[in-house]
Order: structure tokens, then C-alpha cells, then sequence
């Protein structure tokens, strides 16, 4: 039998699913993603040069405000109150790539908010950069790790097909 939906009502009509009867537990979530970029970019990144201010402490702030506003933006998404929201970034020669972790107490999971987080984050660079390449790429967005929850943990494969190419 086929996975039913829980965001649809018998009808098939939208709903937000009801957690009243769901234990309270700890969840954790961990989202990475990337922006590829000209060496260029990088380097103005990097050396603090971009026009807009100091990028990763931005996108930092900028990640950590979305997850916390996760249930304004997604529709059916329960609101939450992370306790915890960690956005962290690796600069490579062309690339930046970013990964979050949201952690609360609660009857949902945080997967929207590690999510949310890691977009927006990456949305930020793009925007305090895109005067200088507007080629960058935003790719590789994903859910890494959850745990918490009646489903437990899940962990991503590691084979993810192929990365993403950016004009040079």
C-alpha cells in the first residue's frame, strides 16, 4: 500500500497535520548546500571586499532569522521555537558551502527550519555578491541527518549524483 500523504485530508484538501497526540522528544536536523562561484568571488569573500559588507556573517544572521520565521514562509509548517540554530560555512576555491543544524524539544521535526536556514543563507550570498558574478550557482541543497521522533534517525546517502558546474 502507497504512503498517504498526512498534509491531505481524506479528500485530497490541504490541512496541517495535527501533532496534539505526539510525544515530545528531542530532534535535530542537519541541512549543507552550496553556491558555486568564479575563484574571483571567492577570494572577495574571503578577503572581506564585497561592496554589501561582510558576507558570511550575514548569511549567518540571515539563515538563523529564517529558521526561527520557517512556519511564516512554508504553509503548513507547524511553528516551532528552536532552541538551538547553528549556520556554518566552508570557503573552498570555488565555492562556499554551508551546513545548519536546528535542535528543539517538541512533537515536529526540524527539517523545514535546517532548511530554510541553508536557502536562505545561500540566497544571501548570492544577493550580497551577484554585483560582482552573476553566475553563481546555488545546488546541492539537502537534508544530511535527522533524528528525533516516532521515524528515528535517517542519515543521507553519501552518493549524491554529480556536482553542479559554474561558468568560469
Amino acid at each position: 500500500m502507497p504512503q498517504r500523504l498526512t498534509h491531505l485530508d481524506d479528500t485530497g484538501q490541504a490541512r496541517m497535520v495535527d501533532v496534539s497526540d505526539k510525544q515530545v522528544s528531542d530532534r535535530v536536523a542537519r541541512v549543507g548546500g552550496e553556491i558555486l562561484m568564479r575563484s574571483e568571488t571567492v577570494a572577495a569573500i574571503s578577503s572581506d571586499t564585497i561592496a554589501k559588507g561582510n558576507v558570511l556573517a550575514t548569511a549567518r544572521i540571515a539563515g538563523i532569522q529564517a529558521a526561527k520565521r520557517t512556519a511564516e514562509l512554508i504553509p503548513l509548517c507547524h511553528p516551532l521555537n528552536p532552541t538551538a540554530i547553528v549556520v556554518d560555512f566552508e570557503v573552498l576555491a570555488d565555492r562556499v558551502r554551508v551546513e545548519t543544524e536546528v535542535r528543539l524539544a517538541d512533537r515536529t521535526g526540524v527539517e523545514m527550519e535546517a532548511l530554510t536556514a541553508a536557502s536562505v543563507a545561500l540566497l544571501t550570498i548570492y544577493d550580497m555578491c551577484k554585483a560582482i558574478d552573476r553566475g553563481m550557482v546555488i545546488s546541492q541543497l539537502r537534508l544530511l541527518e535527522k533524528s528525533g521522533g516516532r521515524s528515528g534517525t535517517w542519515v543521507a546517502p553519501q552518493d549524491v549524483a554529480g556536482d553542479a558546474q559554474v561558468d568560469r
